[in-house]
C-alpha cells in the first residue's frame, strides 16, 4: 500500500494541518489546485490520512476546508458530496473558500444548506476577501482561512488551541514561487497582526478566567455564610433549652450533635475556599488581593463565630446535664434519708441505736455535700449560659425569654433542693434527739440492773464475811465504824439506782414506750435493799452489842464485883443475839456463822 499510495500523497491532495477547531476537533485541508482532481485519488488520499489520528481524536469529529478557488463548481460540489461516504468519523462542519468572482456572479444555485439534514454537517462559504490576494502556498492559505474563521465564529472569550507559530512549523516544507515570494512581507504582517491578537486573546482569556474563579469563590462565599447567618443560626436560636431532667438534657445534647453535623459540612466547605483563596493570593495582584483578603476575612469571622456558638450551647449541654445527674442523685439521697427518718425506730439494745444514729448522720453529710456539689454545678452552668459573647449581641442574641427561663429553672431546682435538705434536717434533729434518747434509756437501764448486781454483792458480803464481832471495844468500835461506812456505800448505790429507774421512767413518757426496768429491775432493787437493810441493821445491834459487852468486861477489871452481874447479863443476850437468824422481808431465814464471845 505504501508504494501505491506514496505518488498520490506526493500530489498534496488534502493534508492535516496539525490545528484544531474550538471543539477541539481536528482540521482536514482539501485545496483543490485544477478541475482534474481525481476523486478516486482523492479518496485514497483522505483514506490514508483519516488512519493516522487515534480513535479518540476521530470522535470529536472534522471540520473540512475546501479551497476551491483554482477549482470548478461542479467539483466542489462533488468533494463535499464525497465527504459523506468518505470520512468514517462526524464531519461537523465543511468550509468553502471560493473567489471574488464567485460571488460577483451572484450563484444562486449554492444550496448546501438545503442539504445539511441529508449530509449531516453544515457547509459555510467563505470569501477571499478573509485572505490576502496573493498567491501563497496552500498550506498557508488554508491555515489563514481556518484561524481567521474560527476566530470569527466563536466567542471572544474561546480562543483556538494552537498556537499560530506551531501551526507553521508543521507545516510541509514548499519552494515559493516568485509571486509568492513578492507577498512574503505582507503575510508576515498579517502573521504579526495574528500573533498581536492571539497575545490579547491569551490576556483576556487568563483575567476572564481569573475573574470567573473569583466569581465562583464570591459565590461559594456568599452561599456558606448566608447559611451560617441564617438558617445555621436559626437552628441554634431555637435551641436554647436546658431540659428538666437528665433525660431531656440527653436528647438535646443528639439534637445538637444534628446540628454540629450540619455545620460540619459547611466548615469542611470553608476549609476548601480557604485553601482556594489562599492559592489565589499568592498570584493575585493587588487589586485582588484587597477583594480576597475581604472574602477570607468575612469567611473566617462567620465560621469562628458559628463555631464558637456551637462550643458555647456545647459547653452549656454538658454542664446542664451534669447539673441535673447532680439534681437526680441528690433528690434519690433525700429520698433515702426521709424515708429512713419516716420508719419506726425500735433498736434492741443501745448498741445498735448508736449505729442507725450513725448511719443517720453519714447520710444527713452526704446530702450536705450532694447540695455543696448542685449549688457549685449550678453557678458553672449559669456562668455558661451568661458568658457575654465576644461578638455584638444584637447579631446572636438568642430568645431572651426563654434564656430567662433557663435561668429561672435553675435558681428554683437549687432552691427546692434546698427546703428538701432543711426540712429533712429538721426530722434530723428530732431523730436525733429521739435516739439519744433511746440511747439514754439503755444506759440508765443498763447502769440500774448494774446498781442491782453492786447492791447483791454488798448484800452477800454482808451476810457471809461481816460477822466477827471484835475480840475488845477497840476493834469493836472500829468495826462498827467500818459498817457505817459500809452501809453509806449500800445506801448510796439504793439511790443511784433509784434515780436511773426514775430516769428511765421519764424518758419512756417522753419517747412514748414501756420501759423494761419498771416491771423487773425497780422490784429487783427494792427488795435486795430491804433484804441489805434488815441485815445490816441487825449487824449494827450486834456489834453495838458486843461493844457494850467488851466495854463493861474491860470495866470489871478495875470495879468491884457487883459489875459480874450486868457482863454475864450482856453476855447472855449477845449470844442470844448472835444464834438467832436474819430474817429478810419475803420470810427468808438465814443464819450467821457461830461467833465465840471470849
Amino acid at each position: 500500500r505504501t508504494n501505491s499510495i506514496l505518488p498520490i500523497l506526493k500530489k498534496k491532495l488534502a493534508f492535516l494541518s496539525g490545528g484544531k477547531d474550538r471543539r477541539s476537533g481536528l482540521i482536514l485541508t482539501i485545496p483543490l489546485n485544477s478541475d482534474q482532481t481525481s476523486m478516486e485519488e482523492l479518496s485514497a488520499t483522505l483514506d490514508y490520512l483519516l488512519s493516522i489520528p487515534s480513535e479518540k481524536c476521530k470522535t470529536r469529529g472534522f471540520t473540512v476546508i475546501v479551497d476551491g478557488r483554482r477549482s470548478q463548481w461542479n467539483i466542489v460540489k462533488t468533494v463535499v458530496l464525497m465527504l459523506q461516504n468518505v470520512i468514517p468519523a462526524e464531519v461537523s462542519l465543511v468550509c468553502v473558500v471560493k473567489p471574488d468572482e464567485f460571488w460577483d456572479k451572484k450563484v444562486t444555485h449554492f444550496c448546501f444548506w438545503k442539504e445539511k439534514d441529508r449530509l449531516g454537517f453544515e457547509v459555510s462559504p467563505l470569501s477571499q476577501h478573509t485572505h490576502t490576494h496573493t498567491h501563497t502556498h496552500t498550506h498557508t492559505e488554508s491555515f489563514k482561512n481556518s484561524l481567521f474563521y474560527l476566530c470569527r465564529s466563536a466567542d471572544c472569550a474561546l480562543l483556538p488551541s494552537f498556537d499560530p507559530e506551531t501551526v507553521l512549523q508543521s507545516a510541509p516544507a514548499w519552494c515559493p514561487m516568485e509571486e509568492e515570494l513578492l507577498a512574503q512581507p505582507q503575510v508576515m504582517k498579517l502573521l504579526d497582526s495574528l500573533r498581536e491578537q492571539y497575545t490579547k486573546y491569551q490576556e483576556l482569556c487568563r483575567q476572564r478566567s481569573k475573574r470567573a474563579q473569583l466569581d465562583e469563590v464570591h459565590a461559594k462565599v456568599l452561599q456558606v455564610v448566608n447559611w451560617l447567618q441564617g438558617p445555621g443560626s436559626e437552628l441554634l436560636k431555637t435551641h436554647q433549652a436546658i431540659g428538666d431532667s437528665i433525660r431531656a438534657a440527653q436528647a438535646l445534647q443528639q439534637k445538637h450533635e444534628e446540628i454540629e453535623s450540619q455545620h460540619s459540612e459547611w466548615f469542611a466547605v470553608y476549609m476548601e475556599l480557604n485553601q482556594q483563596i489562599a492559592a489565589l493570593l499568592s498570584a493575585g495582584e493587588e487589586e485582588e488581593v484587597v477583594e480576597l483578603k475581604a472574602l477570607q476575612q468575612q469567611l473566617s469571622d462567620v465560621c469562628y463565630r458559628q463555631a464558637s456558638q456551637l462550643e458555647t450551647r456545647q459547653n452549656v449541654l454538658q454542664a446542664a446535664q451534669i447539673f441535673h445527674s447532680t439534681t437526680q442523685e441528690l433528690s434519690q439521697q433525700l429520698d433515702g434519708l426521709l424515708g429512713m427518718l419516716c420508719a419506726d425506730v425500735s433498736p434492741a439494745d443501745g448498741a445498735s441505736i448508736q449505729q442507725n444514729l450513725k448511719l443517720l448522720e453519714e447520710k444527713l453529710q452526704t446530702v450536705e455535700s450532694g447540695l455543696g456539689s448542685l449549688r457549685q454545678k449550678g453557678t458553672v452552668l449559669l456562668e455558661q449560659m451568661c458568658t457575654p459573647w465576644p461578638w455584638p449581641l444584637e447579631e446572636t442574641e438568642s430568645p431572651a425569654g426563654e434564656q430567662q427561663d433557663n435561668v429561672q429553672h435553675i435558681q428554683a431546682v437549687m432552691e427546692e433542693m434546698e427546703l428538701r435538705k432543711q426540712r429533712c434536717e429538721d426530722m434530723v434533729d428530732v431523730r436525733r434527739l429521739k435516739m439519744l434518747q433511746m440511747v439514754q434509756l439503755f444506759k440508765c437501764e443498763e447502769d440500774a440492773l448494774q446498781a442491782v448486781e453492786w447492791l447483791s454483792e454488798l448484800l452477800d458480803a454482808l451476810l457471809k464475811t461481816h460477822v466477827r464481832l471484835g475480840d475488845d471495844s477497840q476493834e469493836t468500835k472500829t468495826m462498827l465504824d467500818k459498817h457505817k461506812k459500809f452501809v453509806d456505800v449500800a445506801q448510796s448505790t439504793y439511790d443511784y439506782g433509784r434515780q436511773l429507774l426514775q430516769a428511765t421512767v421519764v424518758l419512756c413518757q417522753s419517747l412514748r414506750c414501756t420501759t423494761r426496768s419498771s416491771g423487773d429491775t425497780l422490784p429487783r432493787l427494792n427488795r435486795v435493799w430491804k433484804q441489805f437493810s434488815v441485815t445490816a441493821d441487825e449487824r449494827q445491834q450486834r456489834l453495838e452489842l458486843a461493844l457494850n459487852f467488851h466495854t463493861v468486861a474491860e470495866r470489871l477489871v478495875c470495879v468491884e464485883a457487883e459489875a459480874l452481874d450486868d457482863v454475864d447479863t450482856l453476855g447472855k443476850t449477845l449470844l442470844d443475839r448472835i444464834s438467832m437468824p436474819v430474817i429478810f422481808p419475803d420470810g427468808y431465814k438465814h443464819s450467821f456463822t457461830s461467833v465465840t464471845v471470849s
